[in-house]
């Protein structure tokens, strides 16, 4: 199994520690990873705002990156679902059908893929689970509120088998922060108001830690926390998980 790793532009330009923890948790599995130094952006930013050529442009590089890959793993549940369910905007190969279909956010890797059985992690805090909306309604990584079906999370049954830590109960599980990432520039106050609605759930809750699988949703209530010189952290759930894994 060969295995690529792609790690977004602000993960890889501001939290390279999420990019290490990622690398350490497959690496710790005796897998091949490799990370292509081609890489770029997967296109996302650019299509959000019309761009759409240099959108493709980002894209074919991606697919030129990875398509000699059996999996590429990504610690981004947005840039996941962007190259799954929006690269119908190129046009239609085999390497592009490959990538699509092989791309994978961690932790649906892990649970999916790897079918990960235990844990060796330890993380002794009260943690709240942020269900980033990309990765929660683009790529099923946990039930939604709004269907009628039997509870699931991915997410949650990774981070259930860590060692000492506490998973508190949030009284909106699955609602926006507010980040969706142009939506921020283009909406700062609704967006700002989103998510100290989401920090203040967390704080309520009793949560030391908040975390998800997406750091630019977690970078978003990151900088209302500390603008307002809160207590409580983030840490990606990769972070989390960079424990012994059998």
């Amino acid at each position: 199994m060969k295995i690529g790793l792609f790690i977004p532009c602000y993960v890889d330009q501001f939290y390279p520690q999420v990019a290490i923890a990622t690398l350490s948790i497959l690496e710790k599995l005796n897998l091949q990873v490799d990370y292509p130094l081609q890489q770029a952006c997967c296109g996302q930013p650019m299509a959000n705002t019309g761009c759409t050529d240099e959108a493709k442009k980002a894209a074919k590089n991606y697919v030129s990156s990875f398509k000699h890959y059996d999996y590429i793993v990504c610690p981004s549940g947005s840039c996941v679902s962007f190259v799954r369910n929006h690269y119908d905007f190129l046009e239609q190969t085999n390497a592009i059908e490959h990538i699509r279909k092989n791309t994978y956010e961690l932790c649906e890797f892990l649970v999916d893929v790897l079918k990960i059985k235990t844990l060796e992690a330890s993380f002794p805090y009260k943690v709240g689970l942020h269900n980033c909306c990309h990765g929660h309604r683009g790529l099923r990584l946990a039930k939604s509120s709004e269907r009628v079906e039997p509870q699931f999370s991915k997410i949650r049954y990774l981070l259930e088998k860590v060692k000492d830590i506490e998973l508190v109960t949030l009284q909106k599980e699955d609602e926006c922060c507010g980040f969706g990432g142009t939506f921020a520039v283009a909406e700062e106050a609704v967006s700002c108001k989103m998510g100290l609605d989401r920090i203040a759930d967390h704080e309520q809750a009793g949560a030391g830690f908040i975390t998800g699988v997406d750091m630019s949703c977690l970078m978003h209530m990151d900088g209302l926390i500390k603008r307002q010189h809160k207590s409580i952290q983030v840490k990606h759930i990769a972070e989390i998980l960079a424990g012994e894994i059998s």
